[in-house]
């Protein structure tokens, strides 16, 4: 055999490869879509296609999103499979998991996720994964939709927007956590408690002040008390989703001190957008719960730091124009969700590195993170026998964030025309470079991901 016949399908060299959790220069060599292959830079791997970092390029895991609402079917105006896995590819993220609800029916039954799953299917350009729903009466549909590959479930203290996805109150929540601790299941809760905004100030009108009023830290502070009471009562593992509050994490720290089966994810907008820079009837920024304070931000980077916060996912939630911004910018009435999947990198990594945390660290939180805590085995690194899911990542470049040019459904983002820090130049799905003409991702299930 000639020395010079290829060995792989795939060989990227560069000298930024992010392995072990450090960057070096390396060959990675890919066989039939799986890292098969780490060497030194210089070892002269073969591959029938041959990739070159640029002096300026990193080599990142695909990121996992494991907090996306796709809304397909029923709402697709809002969001699709397509649009949305187009995002995620621009973005570097190669996997997501696409939240129960905004889709028409939720993800409360197998039939429902079957529904999903056709929807879904010969559509994706990533990899896509699926949470189940527990609302009021469907607890015996968990253990079934559990054994149907979803990654776990998710439910609401308070209403969720949309009708058809009730919330639980706190007993009904226990009951489905002990349910969830017989077979292993995951239950991730919106934290935020519906006693506490009902007495607080109504939203009203343009003014954020109002908005934010209207959802205060205590909401989301006594919501994440009665997670961990339910969660330390039934064994059951936790999850909290796109913590706002930095005054929970004290409480969130003793908790796992106690050995509670707790996790943490907080998202791009709370590290980087400060209630006192939205202006009134910015609409945009308008998400549940919200933008907090400067000093709010400051703690949070400090929880992720210190690891009481375990992860970093975009929780995008998208709508259309009308539906997100109103023509008399109410926050009142707008919907509250935040588009950022195809910028979560750039967004993050400006703020990061403003603040001296390595990329390294940034793509611990948003690719290893997500995927450990999803069980996502072969995700999240690159590593021997992981997925080859790569992205080209130009940390030192920069772009100022068009709408109008993302892959998103609605052109509509609070970061239009901001000035972000680093590009994603390429996207490698199991070592095939994601070019938006031919979808090839895969649906995933719990367990066999």
């Amino acid at each position: 055999m000639s020395e010079r016949m290829p060995q792989h399908d795939l060989v990227v060299r560069g000298r930024r490869v992010l392995t072990d959790s450090v960057f070096r220069p390396c060959e990675i060599g890919v066989t039939a879509g799986v890292v098969v292959a780490i060497e030194p830079h210089g070892a002269g791997l073969r591959g029938r296609e041959e990739v070159e970092l640029q002096n300026d390029e990193a080599l990142l895991p695909g990121l996992v999103d494991t907090h996306v609402h796709v809304d397909e079917p029923g709402r697709t105006e809002w969001e699709g499979f397509a649009s949305a896995t187009k995002a995620a590819a621009a973005g570097g993220v190669t996997t997501i998991v696409d939240m129960p609800l905004n889709s028409v029916p939720p993800t409360v039954s197998v039939e429902a996720l079957g529904i999903k799953r056709r929807a879904a299917r010969s559509q994706v350009f990533v990899d896509v994964g699926f949470w189940g729903g527990a609302v009021p009466g469907n607890t015996r549909e968990l253990g079934p939709l559990h054994d149907a590959g979803v990654f776990g479930f998710k439910c609401f203290l308070l209403p969720s927007g949309v009708d058809e996805f009730p919330p639980l109150d706190a007993a009904e929540m226990e009951r489905d956590m002990a349910e969830l601790a017989g077979f292993g299941g995951l239950l991730i809760v919106h934290a935020e408690d519906a006693a506490t905004i009902e007495h607080a100030p109504h939203a009203q009108g343009a003014r954020y002040d109002r908005f934010l009023a209207s959802r205060p830290h205590t909401a989301e502070d006594v919501a994440i008390a009665e997670v961990i009471d339910r969660a330390r009562r039934t064994g059951a593992r936790a999850h909290i989703l796109h913590l706002s509050s930095s005054d929970a994490l004290p409480l969130i720290a003793a908790a796992k001190r106690d050995g509670v089966r707790l996790t943490v994810e907080t998202c791009p907008h709370y590290l980087t957008l400060t209630a006192e820079d939205v202006l009134d009837g910015a609409t945009a920024f308008k998400c549940c719960p919200p933008i907090r304070e400067a000093a709010n931000r400051e703690r949070l980077w400090e929880g992720l730091v210190d690891g009481t916060i375990d992860c970093i996912v975009t929780d995008h939630s998208p709508a259309t124009i009308d539906l997100k911004a109103p023509a008399d910018g109410d926050f009142a009435v707008a919907w509250g969700g935040v588009s950022s999947l195809q910028l979560g990198l750039p967004v993050v990594w400006t703020e990061a590195r403003r603040r001296g945390i390595p990329l390294e660290k940034v793509v611990e939180w948003m690719s290893a993170r997500p995927a450990a805590l999803t069980g996502l085995a072969r995700k999240g690194g690159i590593a021997l026998g992981f997925d080859a899911d790569l992205s080209v990542f130009a940390p030192d470049d920069g772009f100022v964030v068009d709408v109008a040019r993302l892959h998103h459904k609605n052109p509509v983002s609070p970061y239009d025309g901001g000035a972000l820090s680093g590009v994603v130049r390429e996207t490698f799905l199991r070592g095939e470079r994601v070019d938006f003409a031919e979808p090839r991702g895969r649906l995933l299930r719990r367990g066999a991901a």
